[in-house]
């Protein structure tokens, strides 16, 4: 038999169960005691409804051990799908209102999974961060190499070595007005340095 959704709504990023201790107290200090207005309330769904965006941009991995009801797994599987403007609009809706059927524990491993995702994409934001600016001393300064070499000795030494003088020679001067032209080497200097921080950030300390 499927377990009963508890009733409740969303604050904040948490699901606040009607007659909880966390529910009391929210209701304590709205007003001095009493419950939540329907503007408040109203900003709950909203948020609610964000949480079930976001569920459409969800790795497929972190997506799949989420213990979602079948229709709303398809309704986000089918949002996926949509490229049409209002097509899409009006599923986002359905996949709001869905949301509002989940219990606190779905909730929390929706929340949990966005989390994960939200985490890991601002780690491998700032490792694209590392290795752009790595790729510039190292293209700009021979002194620049050794500290590398020595933080990730994985690198193929060599290698680096050929592409960092191919990359000066391909680099051009601008014309007026232009940016810096810059070539292959340049590029595969950026994806050897963007695999050994990746390959690093992996390992274990």
């Amino acid at each position: 038999m499927a377990r009963k959704s508890r009733k409740g709504y969303y604050v904040e990023g948490e699901f606040v169960a009607e007659g909880s201790a966390a529910d009391q107290q929210f209701r304590n200090e709205l007003k001095g005691g009493a419950a939540p207005s329907r503007t408040e309330l109203k900003a709950a769904s909203e948020k609610l409804q964000d949480l079930g965006e976001e569920l459409l941009t969800l790795r497929a991995d972190l997506f799949a051990g989420l213990p979602l009801p079948e229709k709303l797994r398809d309704a986000i599987l089918e949002g996926r799908r949509i490229t049409n403007f209002e097509g899409r609009r009006r599923q986002k809706q359905f996949i709001g209102k869905l949301m509002h059927r989940l219990d606190a524990d779905a909730l929390e491993a929706v929340a949990a999974a966005l989390r994960v995702q939200r985490s890991q994409s601002a780690e491998d934001t700032r490792r694209l961060h590392q290795a752009e600016k790595w790729r510039d001393a190292l293209i700009a300064d021979d002194g620049q190499l050794g500290p590398w070499l020595d933080q990730f000795p994985g690198t193929d030494a060599q290698q680096l070595r050929a592409l960092i003088r191919q990359a000066r020679k391909e680099a051009r001067d601008p014309r007026p007005g232009e940016a810096l032209r810059q070539g292959r080497a340049y590029r595969q200097i950026f994806a050897i340095l963007r695999e050994q921080l990746s390959s690093s950030a992996g390992s274990p300390s």
